[in-house]
């Protein structure tokens, strides 16, 4: 019998999520507010997303990696982490192969996946619409539509960002952490090489990471307090970019915008549950990361990747054990870096001076052998799960 699973979120985990039910006897709807023109054509978002070679071979297995664009997938050979102005540089590079991973910009991630699940021949779309009321029970699941449409049937799929309506409207609470800073993301040119190595600095006041894109060109991303932040967006184009060359510095030469900073206010979110009866929570919706470590791309196709497979040829996608299971898998997967993350970010956005030297002890501890393995080896998950 066909069961009916019903994705409430058309961005990047639930259309990931979709694709691996590629072949599956299982119907898939995708309820987005978005327009086809958009979800086909995504716009620019500034934003550059490090891909693992974990990532890679998922995205491999989905028939989504080759749909990138010729010279628009850039390899990341190596990462170096800096603190402040002392000259000591924290570096990773991959156990094997050649490269930690890759870097793709996330428009191009966003188009790849819905060209591949277009046309999938199990998934329906209902675009331009928003869910307005949702309900999960032991027995089924449904959704009525703001346009009257009621969609009933096993699985509900909640993939709303990191501010769900969804999961609140399911009765699930999530821990929010709000930063007050904003990440500045665009692409610069400069003329200093970047080697294919991805650079994390932090500067007092702000965080600043480079992102190697093709040669001379990197995408940069500045995180200040969000009054800074405000501040800088007022700025004319010539007094926008000699302050983002100021907070380089003369690390990387003569610098250049190639386009305006586009902010997004940074916030931490990981849901108390993963999944409830016939529900489960992917991508942000479960766990929104600080994009400090460059993993929350991963971790939400990785989550929706992992729960597809689960459910793909279930007679019962929506059955209690299957989604204890995920949530179980994925809490293991995601809260330890989750929870390194949220002290890092808080130990490294403390100026005050009882904190610098700590700062500077942890990058060195880092630095040792057996850490800088384990490490390299988180950055680049080189073995598919």
């Amino acid at each position: 019998m066909q069961r009916t699973i019903i994705v409430v979120g058309g961005g990047p985990a639930g259309l990931s999520f979709a694709r691996s039910l590629a072949g599956s006897p299982h119907r898939v709807i995708i309820v987005d507010p978005a327009s086809r023109e958009t979800l086909s054509a995504p716009p620019q978002d500034g934003r550059e997303i490090a891909m693992t070679r974990r990532t890679q071979a998922i995205l491999t297995e989905m028939g989504v990696w080759e749909r990138f664009p010729e010279g628009q997938v850039h390899p990341l050979c190596q990462a170096r982490v800096l603190n402040g102005s002392s000259p000591f540089a924290m570096h990773f590079g991959p156990e094997q192969g050649d490269a930690l991973g890759h870097l793709v910009s996330n428009h191009l991630i966003r188009g790849a996946l819905f060209a591949a699940v277009e046309h999938q021949p199990n998934v329906e779309f209902h675009l331009g619409r928003r869910v307005v009321k949702p309900l999960a029970t032991e027995t089924g699941v449904s959704a009525v539509l703001d346009d009257g449409t009621e969609l009933v049937g096993d699985l509900l799929i909640a993939a709303d960002s990191r501010f769900s309506q969804m999961r609140d409207a399911l009765g699930i609470d999530a821990s929010v952490t709000r930063t007050g800073h904003t990440m500045m993301v665009c692409r610069i040119s400069h003329s200093a090489p970047h080697r294919h190595t991805s650079t994390e600095w932090f500067d007092h006041g702000r965080t600043i990471a480079l992102l190697p894109l093709q040669e001379g060109q990197s995408g940069l991303v500045v995180t200040v307090p969000d009054a800074e932040a405000k501040a800088l967006c007022a700025l004319d184009d010539k007094a926008l970019e000699r302050r983002m060359a100021g907070f380089l510095g003369n690390r990387w030469g003569e610098i250049a915008l190639l386009n305006r900073p586009i902010p997004y206010p940074l916030a931490m979110t990981y849901a108390a549950r993963f999944s409830g009866p016939r529900c489960a929570l992917i991508g942000d919706t479960a766990v929104g990361m600080h994009p400090v470590t460059a993993h929350g791309f991963n971790f939400g196709l990785l989550g929706a990747w992992r729960l597809g497979k689960l459910v793909a040829q279930a007679s019962d996608p929506g059955a209690t054990h299957l989604l204890k299971r995920y949530a179980r898998q994925h809490r293991l997967a995601t809260l330890p870096l989750y929870e390194a993350t949220r002290q890092l970010v808080k130990l490294y956005t403390d100026d005050r001076l009882l904190a610098r030297p700590v700062r500077a002890g942890v990058l060195r501890l880092g630095a040792l052998p057996p850490v800088r393995r384990i490490m390299g080896r988180l950055l680049s998950e080189a073995r598919a799960a």
